[in-house]
């Protein structure tokens, strides 16, 4: 595997990983960047790269951005995001690795779907629990965060996918020692 195979991969991974807090807005950079010529797809997901593809991804992104600042409503993208979110995160990591053996490729697609359903539930803990506190006052600024960092991500995803990986799991690890202070 060559040095710019192992990127690819870095970017794709990281992308998946983001599309566990936005399923649209992880794709639409990949599209972006793959417009640009930052990113080289796959033949499979050239689409991603299209108008028809970026339109309906800017559209997707701009409601579920939108959308996640409602109490209620976000709970519901949450439902919904249990099975958008995996889906994305395959799509992020096929179409960003297109040189993968297929083998390969299908086990990392199946562990980026994973990894982006575990990135998923945590947010959505987080959620119920910032609702159960706060009457879901506190929702819409966790909803800016996790904005700011999917964007953070992606746009280090495409430009320095190494530091980008390193800061998914710093962000992962954050997590998972906030959840554990939390549950003792």
């Amino acid at each position: 595997m060559s040095g710019s195979d192992v990127l690819a991969v870095l970017t794709g991974v990281t992308l998946a990983a983001a599309c566990g807090l936005r399923a649209f807005l992880p794709l639409l950079a990949l599209g972006i960047a793959a417009r640009s010529g930052l990113v080289h797809l796959g033949p499979a997901f050239d689409w991603l790269a299209g108008n028809p593809a970026l339109i309906a991804l800017g559209v997707a992104t701009a409601v579920e951005i939108t959308a996640d600042k409602i109490p209620i409503v976000d709970h519901a993208l949450d439902v919904a995001g249990t099975v958008l979110r995996p889906v994305a995160a395959i799509v992020a990591v096929l179409g960003a690795a297109p040189h993968l053996p297929p083998g390969i490729a299908a086990l990392l697609a199946i562990a980026a779907g994973a990894g982006a359903l575990g990135v998923h539930a945590a947010k959505a803990k987080a959620r119920i629990g910032s609702t159960a506190l706060t009457l879901g006052h506190l929702n819409p600024l966790l909803s800016f965060a996790e904005d700011g960092t999917v964007i953070a991500v992606a746009v280090a995803a495409v430009l320095i996918p190494v530091a980008a990986v390193i800061a998914m799991a710093l962000i992962v690890a954050l997590l998972v020692r906030w959840r554990a202070r939390r549950s003792r």
